[in-house]
């Protein structure tokens, strides 16, 4: 399988390359060149356990040699306290996929648990090292430390904006205190730090001198990571209930997990449509309402991971959107980056292609949705999965609807005690957290500042 660049200026490279290099040198994103197509695998897929789905789906795009991708997702699905992984079970009128059960309790781990032990594997067979330099808004972070400590060849420098994430979320980042672990707290937002990833990133000498690598998810490997959860629950679900298509609703603001449900649906998966769910930062509803992708302030929620202006893999999305077009994308991309706005030409259809939906659900709506649950229900949502849920539920149809539970109720305390009055979100993962030594070091957003920061603490050849 090659991988070729969003921006057509970058030379096509194989799977192995792009997992290590994260980007196109032309600053655009890698993807496959075609996309297989599995429709006559669906009935052998239906019966298979995580483990093995995964092994088979991945390979479809993977130059790894079989029995290493099955030693490396089996050591990676060893990690999550569920035998199933990603289990799904039907909650009233909708179906919860959980996603939280992995060393971080965030989804991020499904893909951040293979990632890692894919460069150990990566590195060892090239005699390399490699400096990862991440971005997160709040569960990333921790699932990428998580996935690298202590390996070895790797170290990786982790952004967070200062102040923005929840005190859970930066305690689990900050109290990591391996030696190849550096914790950055970014004054400024999640846009900015995402910014200076992609700067210094979109740098060929600099990122050369210095063996950086990315495990954000414009890292291709975290995307396809992802897909086998959408093929795992879908499949389930239509075994059980005999529909023939299942919908999805999605907790987003960087558009990547749900990004995983659409190429899924392109590989064969039937999906009738994709719900994306956003807070009160809602560039991407309302660029699949109006097809006008533009900023807006960023504003502080219950539901941290979310709040976004800049989606790193809407990029991944538009190529498809312009069927193709590298010329067109790349002056798309320059007037946003020059504007802060930009529009779809006419005559590209929907934006939302067909498959994709969109809504947002703000505070009270999300407190509401997670009071409603508790109560009627008995179970307990985090606010991310809440905005997804009470999206999502606008949307049931004839057909299961789908919703991604992509956080540990226990992440998010307060939010949790607002909504029901009770302190019910705990987990003996997050409450051992407690009092435990932090490192963590404060920079402007600033990308010079960044990137002497990591100059000076870079394993390189």
């Amino acid at each position: 399988m090659d991988y070729i660049s969003t921006r057509g200026l970058s030379p096509g490279a194989g799977f192995s390359d792009a997992v290590m290099t994260g980007m196109g040198q032309d600053g655009g994103l890698l993807l496959p060149a075609s996309i297989p197509e599995v429709g006559d695998r669906l009935n052998a897929w239906q019966n298979l356990s995580y483990v093995d789905l995964a092994s088979d789906l991945m390979s479809l795009y993977t130059d790894i040699p079989s029995a290493d991708l099955r030693r490396l997702v089996d050591e990676s699905c060893a990690t999550f306290r569920d035998p199933e992984v990603t289990p799904v079970k039907r909650v009233g009128d909708v179906w919860i996929l959980e996603l939280f059960h992995g060393p971080t309790l965030a989804f991020k781990d499904v893909a951040l648990q293979f990632l890692g032990r894919l460069f150990e594997h990566l590195l060892k067979e090239r005699g390399e090292l490699l400096n990862i330099v991440a971005a997160t808004s709040g569960d990333t972070g921790s699932a990428a430390i998580h996935g690298v400590r202590g390996r070895p060849g790797m170290r990786i420098f982790v952004m967070h904006p200062q102040g923005r994430v929840s005190a859970l979320q930066e305690r689990q980042m900050t109290s990591v205190l391996d030696s190849n672990v550096f914790n950055v707290a970014v004054r400024g937002t999640f846009d900015d730090c995402q910014r200076i990833l992609k700067t210094l990133l979109g740098d060929p000498a600099y990122r050369k001198q210095h063996s950086l690598g990315a495990v954000n998810s414009i890292n291709w490997a975290r995307v396809l990571a992802q897909m086998v959860y959408y093929f795992y629950s879908g499949l389930r679900v239509m075994k059980q209930t005999g529909a023939k298509t299942v919908s999805f609703a999605v907790p987003t603001g960087n558009f990547g997990d749900i990004l995983s449900g659409y190429f899924a649906a392109r590989m064969g998966l039937p999906v009738s449509r994709l719900v994306l769910a956003t807070n009160e930062n809602d560039i991407l509803d309302r660029f699949l309402t109006t097809g006008i992708y533009s900023l807006g302030q960023v504003s502080a929620t219950l539901s941290p991971s979310m709040d976004i202006q800049v989606a790193s893999n809407f990029e991944r999305y538009l190529y498809y959107l312009v069927r193709r077009d590298s010329g067109l994308l790349r002056s798309l991309m320059d007037a946003f980056e020059r504007r802060g706005s930009m529009e779809l030409p006419g005559g590209y259809g929907e934006p939302g292609g067909g498959i994709f939906v969109s809504g947002s659900a703000r505070r009270d709506e999300t407190l509401r949705t997670i009071k409603r649950f508790m109560e009627q229900h008995d179970y307990l949502l985090d606010p991310h999965t809440a905005v997804g849920v009470a999206v999502g539920e606008r949307h049931v149809g004839a057909e299961p609807m789908i919703c991604l539970a992509t956080a540990h109720p226990a992440k998010f305390p307060d939010a949790i005690r607002e909504a029901v009055g009770r302190d019910l979100a705990h987990h003996p993962i997050l409450d051992g957290l407690s009092g435990l030594p932090t490192r963590c070091d404060t920079l402007p957003a600033d990308a010079n500042a960044v990137r002497e920061y990591v100059a000076a603490r870079t394993e390189c050849p």
